[in-house]
């Protein structure tokens, strides 16, 4: 199976668990979902008011600078993580 894939398959199956992910887990897994496919981030900063909006802004930030593959692969690390924690 490719990279991308795999990306895909975990993608999916990931928003299938029985029980909601913690937020850090979501927005690691937003973060990286976002680098691997798109880049670095090329939105601007929400305000501080839109605390949803800002929590992701962070999260896909903090990726700065990794590269697509790099992202792609600790996307689907994390997300195999998270789906044998709580369980499709």
């Amino acid at each position: 199976m490719s990279l991308q894939a795999e990306f895909e398959q975990v993608a999916a199956d990931v928003k299938k668990v029985k029980t909601r992910p913690s937020d850090k887990e979501l927005l690691d897994l937003y973060g990286l979902y976002k680098q691997a496919i798109v880049g670095d981030i090329n939105i601007d900063k929400p305000g501080l008011l839109d605390m949803k909006a800002k929590a992701k802004w962070d999260a896909w930030e903090s990726r700065k600078g990794m590269s697509k593959n790099e992202a792609t692969t600790a996307y689907i690390t994390l997300a195999k993580e998270i789906i044998n924690k709580y369980k499709m």
